[in-house]
């Protein structure tokens, strides 16, 4: 009888290209366990302790780091070191009273120091919304969680004013909603995919295109020092209305 699933290693060759580790020195490296993020667009905590953080020398030492429950992701503490973490992810270890924020940049996925402000909060992209029976809008999120939203009419709901690809700052753990940003031209965005992944500035265009799908539609963003970017909305993640509502590192 043939085996059922995919395969639980994951050799370092294949494995995604921003991961910051030795392709040849090893065979394999830590996969991911599925979880709120894919493969091609997450660090397993593994290697957020040992290669990005230098926390830890080798798994072993991960290991026992998270099992011990010294690693919260997101408000919630989790005890797997293959635990994937993602875009916008917030990773606090509370022993030594440091948090982190991940954000894209040009290198891949980075870990951004955020302060204990900044770690009670994280920013959420809608995906996708549906109606559920209970009188629900449910709202999909980028990280796999769902925010249900209640509506008096749920066939004509006044109340739901949000839209594919809009941003939620939410609290945590909770994921309470604390703002609303809308993806709209002269929102502050930054690039998630593609060769200008980690740049960031004002929405300036949207490229309206009747029967298009909206994160297939093209979007110039400027940043401050004048410079345009065009990339498709699919790759936009707003992050503020007048100013970003986080924190980004200097040069991204």
């Amino acid at each position: 009888m043939g085996k059922k699933g995919g395969s639980k290693g994951l050799k370092r060759k294949p494995a995604p290209r921003f991961w910051p580790i030795h392709r040849k020195e090893f065979v394999w490296i830590v996969k991911p366990k599925p979880g709120p993020h894919s493969l091609e667009s997450c660090l397993p905590l593994a290697i957020v302790l040992r290669e990005l953080l230098g926390f830890a020398k080798n798994r072993k030492e991960a290991k026992t780091i998270v099992s011990q429950g010294k690693v919260h992701v997101d408000g919630k503490i989790r005890h797997e070191d293959d635990f994937p973490v993602g875009l916008m992810d917030v990773v606090f270890m509370p022993d030594i009273n440091k948090a982190f924020r991940v954000l894209p940049s040009s290198k891949g996925l980075i870990l951004h120091p955020v302060d204990k402000g900044g770690a009670a909060f994280k920013l959420c992209r809608i995906e996708n919304k549906t109606v559920v029976k209970t009188g629900h809008v449910q709202l999909n999120l980028h990280d796999g969680s769902n925010i249900l939203v209640k509506v008096a009419d749920p066939r004509n709901p006044q109340e739901d004013v949000y839209e594919t690809l809009d941003t939620l700052k939410v609290s945590l753990p909770e994921k309470r909603i604390l703002e609303h940003i809308k993806m709209k031209k002269d929102a502050l965005a930054i690039i998630t995919g593609g060769k200008n992944i980690g740049r960031n500035g004002k929405i300036v265009e949207i490229e309206e295109v009747r029967g298009q799908k909206r994160r297939k539609k093209l979007g110039k963003i400027r940043d401050k020092e004048g410079e345009a970017y065009q990339t498709i909305l699919d790759f936009v993640f707003a992050i503020g209305e007048t100013h970003p509502s986080i924190s980004l590192p200097e040069a991204m």
